[in-house]
This record gives structure tokens, sequence and C-alpha cells, in this order.
């Protein structure tokens, strides 16, 4: 593939790539995605995840209005969770704004993907499909999805009776180091084990989670269909290489606790076009780490203490929530002092992050032969 003088080239047609897209298009530039698959989300069917909306005290849908992007998508906002703890005793937290918004992710109509997609045409970005773009020497955004797994969900779609709501389990007996949800919005489910460790018996785990919550809150499932994906948790040292920025999942940048990454995804996305725009690619560094930055150490900090507490370290988590709770029964304010900067963490960082290894770092690729999200995912991001 030859550069195109003057043109922008970005490859993925993911939330960051085209966050970037219509950034760009939209200053004048003319800009060429390229998605090697045949439409957008193309990794999803319809699945329901979170759109975070708790890291900052505005609205994450105001945020992406005055980013320039319109919320042509579904998002249904829910304003209560129900979690789980080890031992399987709920804690119901609840708040006046929303916590999240539940999206649906595909290409189906209503979904992010396709929202974004008719932003990104209707602004005129090109978006060459079937077009695997594994190299720009003139420099663009590389935003194609993660380069690893650090960890793993396995799950379910399906039909239900059930009424909405949003349910969290945390225990290593369903996900070790990690957690399982339950997402139900107008009628259609989604079912996940996330996983950080012991991914070659995800089968195992799925089971756990679908009898778990077949027992505390009567889940039925109707055409069920089997789902699967990977998330890849880096804090950068640098998210560019000269010319060539990379955003999303592809710098590594998503929660590494709760795994929310769209947020952060479309953010860094915007991040990396105005640095374009300006003709100062350098400058991205700079731009995420104050957007961005310590949020993304924070939550490492955060992971790192409770995976190695393990179900420990959830129950003190969740005893911690109900305690301040009592002061302030706000489950959002809560959730967003959790993710500050602060002090404790700042010290507790370096160490962590020396401590801390991504999986794209890792030497092996798997076990050969073996089917698992883990292997699959490794073997595909080489």
């Amino acid at each position: 593939m030859e550069a195109d003088v003057g043109v922008i080239s970005i490859s993925g047609a993911g939330p960051a790539g085209l966050a970037a897209a219509i950034t760009l298009a939209k200053a004048g530039r003319r800009v060429i995605v390229y998605e090697r698959y045949t439409e957008v989300g193309n990794r999803f069917h319809g699945d329901l995840q979170g759109l975070e909306n708790w890291t900052t005290e505005g609205d994450v849908l105001d945020e992406l209005a005055g980013l320039g992007i319109a919320a042509n998508f579904s998002a249904t906002p829910f304003h209560e969770v129900v979690l789980f703890d080890p031992e399987g005793q709920e804690h119901i937290y609840r708040s006046e704004k929303p916590m999240a918004y539940i999206v649906h992710r595909g290409a189906l109509p209503g979904t992010l993907d396709i929202g974004l997609k008719e932003q990104a045409l209707a602004a005129g970005v090109e978006i060459r499909f079937g077009e695997t773009c594994r190299k720009l020497p003139a420099g663009g955004i590389e935003a194609g999805g993660p380069h690893g797994a650090d960890a793993i969900g396995v799950g379910y779609l399906f039909e239900t009776d059930l009424a909405d709501g949003a349910y969290v389990a945390l225990s290593n007996q369903l996900a070790p180091g990690g957690y399982a949800y339950l997402l139900i919005q107008g009628g259609r489910g989604t079912l996940m084990s996330w996983m950080y460790a012991d991914f070659h018996n995800e089968k195992q785990y799925l089971e756990r989670c679908l009898a778990f919550f077949q027992a505390r809150v009567k889940l039925d499932m109707k055409n069920p269909r089997r789902t699967g994906g990977a998330a890849n948790f880096l804090y950068p040292g640098s998210a560019r290489k000269g010319n060539l920025l990379y955003a999303g999942e592809s710098a590594g940048f998503q929660d590494a606790l709760w795994g929310f990454g769209m947020r952060y995804a479309m953010l860094s996305g915007r991040l990396a076009a105005q640095a374009l725009l300006a003709d100062r690619p350098g400058d991205y560094d700079s731009l995420w780490r104050k957007r961005l930055g310590g949020q993304l150490r924070a939550v490492l900090v955060n992971r790192y203490f409770y995976q190695r507490l393990g179900d420990n370290g959830f129950n003190i988590l969740l005893k911690s929530i109900d305690h301040a709770l009592q002061h302030n029964p706000d489950g959002r304010r809560w959730l967003h002092r959790y993710t500050r900067w602060r002090l404790w963490k700042r010290l507790c960082f370096p160490v962590v992050n020396h401590l801390y290894h991504s999986s794209r770092r890792a030497p092996d690729v798997g076990v050969a032969g073996c089917t698992c999200t883990w292997c699959r995912c490794r073997h595909s991001a080489l």
C-alpha cells in the first residue's frame, strides 16, 4: 500500500479509530480508515457493554458531544448495580446520576459501532473494508484493537423475559482475578466471565457463572449464543512511534480493574487526531497523559493489589464501599473517588508498574492445538 500525499491514514474502524476519523474529517482533512473486516463491530454480535460514567463529575455523553460525537446509538442509563461478594451475598448500590450507559456492540442497527460509522461517513471519511493496513510508513493512527490478552472473556448472548438489570459477581470461583457480569436490557442479555488467570479452564468457569446467576436471579436464557474476547492492559512509556500514534486498546488504554475501555478509546482517538491536526505528533503523549494518565495508573494500582489479595481483596473492596455509603449513599460518587489519582497510588505506582507484566511482553503464544480463547487471541495477536 502506497501512502497518499495529504491523507491521514487510520488502521482500525473501532471506537478509537472512528472517533479520530470524525475529528479529522470535521476539521477538513481527508481521512482513510482501513478495516480488515467487512463491517464495523465484527468482534461483537449485539453484546451489551457498559459505557463508564464515573471517572469525571460530568456525564460521558455530554463529554462526547463536546468532542463532536453524537449519541446516535442506543445508550440506556442504569442507576443501580447488584454486586455479589465471594460468598454470594448481594450488595445493592444506587446513584441519582447514571453509573454507566448500556450500549450494544456489533454491526446491528442502534449499536455504538454503527452509530460511529454513520457519523464518520457523514463527515466524509473513507472506510476501506476488507483491507488490512499493517504499516503506516508516513504515520497516522493505529487503532486496530488489543495486541495481547491480559484477560479473556467468555459468555453468552441471549433473549430473556427478565427485567432490566446489571449484576456483577466478584469471586475467583467464577472468574479468577476478575469478575462475572450479567446485563439485561430490553429483553436481551449478556453473561460474561472475565478471567485474569487460568485461561485454559474457561469452560469450567463459564458453567459456574451460568449456574450462579440461574440460582441468584432466576436467569432464563432463550436462544443462547456463545461470545468471547480479550483485553490488554498497559501503561505505556509512550503511545507513539515517530509519527504513528496508538489509540484505544492498541495502546493498552483500558480500565485494568473493571475492563471498561470505550470511553478511553474515543477520548484517545480524539487526542491523537488533535495532535496530527496541529502537525505536532510529539504532543500526543502529553495530551493523553494529562487526560487519561492519572486514571490509567490509578486502576492499574487497584488491579495489582486486589489480584494479589484474591477473594480477600474483593471482600475488602466491598466492605470499604459499604462503609463509605453509610455516610453518602451515592455509588457513583464512591466510584469517582476510587478511580482518582491519589497520593498513596502515586507512591505505589512505580513499584506496581515495575512488577506488572502485560501479556504483550510474554514470549509464549499458548498451547499448541488448544482452542481456548487465550490461545486463539495469543496466536492472532502475532
